[in-house]
């Protein structure tokens, strides 16, 4: 049996405030959650991405093509209930940072990290009040308890919808400092995404692109750069 698929049904999508924020109804039927929960967003420029998302879908509705109202739903339906669990396992990347990862040999591959990687933790260390220390090799060794405890303060500060972007910063990474430093704008975007290939990159640099392993890369590119962007909307004015 063919699966079954929502089709367009509404004319036009429109921004509404709400109790507690704001939110997008079609043809003045306020959106759902997939848990069936009012979708109230904290910004105005959260719920006008959202309702640009449903007013671009022609046909059958494709959730592929909605990275705001996919979030959005995340922060309510997964994130709200959960936050201090969500905040502890994005809180506990500190201890085996990306950035604190270095290699012994070659040399350049050495000094690229130390250019590169220093000063996001020396920023770390004077914006966040936590320094952490790069190690050689991949065997863990744990960080200062009192830097892993500035960060998690940190990142419980944020709200369930910070969290649910802050999440793919953090995640697609593999670094707590880079989701920072994308969520507090220490550095360009771009940039602060090719730090967290380094090692990848300097592979590709030595022994050439793998075609296949690039559409993953591109992928994860796409929803690093939608979680700076929604991450940014949550605190737009």
């Amino acid at each position: 049996m063919a699966e079954w698929k929502t089709k367009r049904f509404w004319t036009e999508a429109q921004v509404e405030e709400a109790q507690g924020g704001w939110t997008v109804s079609l043809d003045g039927r306020a959106v759902k959650t997939p848990a069936k929960a009012a979708l109230i967003v904290p910004t105005d420029a959260i719920a006008q991405a959202i309702a640009a998302e449903w007013d671009a879908q022609e046909g059958e509705i494709d959730p592929l093509s909605m990275p705001f109202t996919r979030t959005a739903n995340a922060a309510i339906d997964k994130v709200a209930v959960q936050r201090a669990e969500v905040a502890d396992m994005l809180a506990a990347y500190g201890d085996a940072d990306l950035l604190c990862y270095r290699a012994e040999n070659p040399v350049e591959l050495v000094e690229r990290q130390a250019k590169t990687w220093d000063p996001y933790l020396e920023w770390a260390d004077a914006t966040l009040g936590a320094r952490l220390h790069p190690r050689v090799g991949l065997m863990h060794e744990s960080q200062d308890e009192a830097a892993l405890l500035a960060l998690s303060r940190h990142t419980h500060a944020l709200s369930a919808f910070e969290l649910a972007s802050f999440h793919d910063l953090v995640s697609l990474t593999g670094s707590l400092i880079l989701g920072f430093a994308a969520a507090q704008e220490q550095g360009e975007t771009p940039d602060i995404w090719a730090a967290s290939r380094l090692d990848e990159t300097w592979q590709e640099e030595q022994w050439g692109v793998d075609e296949e392993a690039q559409v993953d890369v591109n992928i994860k590119k796409t929803a690093f750069f939608h979680a700076k962007a929604f991450f940014d909307a949550t605190r737009a004015v």
